[in-house]
Parts: structure tokens; sequence; C-alpha cells
């Protein structure tokens, strides 16, 4: 071994995991808002991006915002108790994050296909005015 790389410390070296799958998404090259084409497609995106957030908030809030009222309409249930905690103690701290799980993972699954689809979109229009 030499003496060459005395003191100097080693190199670093960048870790990253596998490469991910993305969905192909409009370039602004592709797409420009200030034409009427493009304010139609770019809201149209919008808007459904939007319905979908308005839609698991929703449910989130129906899921997650009626556990207080079962307990007011089940009194005996919010006196119970499970593993010596109280039912709503554990339905707050371990059963809302399955909901959450899967609300998170069914928003981005539906978000991403409305991007395919748009990007889909976008490709149908070019492919028809070459």
């Amino acid at each position: 071994m030499t003496q060459e790389g005395a003191g100097k410390p080693p190199e670093r070296v960048r870790v990253t995991g596998p490469p991910r799958r993305r969905t192909p998404v409009a370039r602004s090259a592709d797409l420009d808002p200030g034409t009427r084409v493009g304010g139609v497609f770019l809201g149209s995106l919008l808007r459904e991006q939007l319905r979908l957030a308005a839609v698991v908030v929703v449910v989130l809030v129906l899921l997650v915002g009626s556990l207080p009222l079962l307990f007011h309409v089940a009194p005996g249930l919010a006196s119970r108790q499970l593993l010596g905690l109280p039912v709503p103690w554990l339905l707050l701290a371990v059963g809302v994050y399955p909901v959450l799980l899967g609300l998170g993972w069914a928003f981005v699954r539906r978000a991403e296909r409305n991007e395919r689809d748009f990007a889909d979109l976008l490709a149908d229009h070019d492919g028809g005015d070459a």
C-alpha cells in the first residue's frame, strides 16, 4: 500500500435506491396555458385533481370525524377498555392510521391515473395536428 492516499479522506459515494417508474407528464413546451386549448386542458386536469382531493377530504372527515359522534351515541363503547386502554384511544391511536394510509394510497393512484390520462390526451391532440 502506498502513502499517496494517506491523510486524504475517502471519496464520497452517493447511494440511491432503485429507479422508480415515473408517469410521463406534459412538458411546458408541449402545452401553453396562454392558448385557449392549453387553458381548457390544464383547467380540466386541475378540476379533476381538485375534485379528487375534495372527495378524499370528505371521506376522511366522515370516517374520522364521525368517531366522536359514535362515542356520543354509544356511551357504553366509550367506557369500554381493550388491552387496558380505553377503546376511543385505541381507535384514534391505532385505527385511524390504516384509514389514512388507505386514503393516501388511493389518492396517489388516482392522481397518477389522472396525469396519465392527461398525458395521453395531449399525445392524442398532438398526433391529430400532425
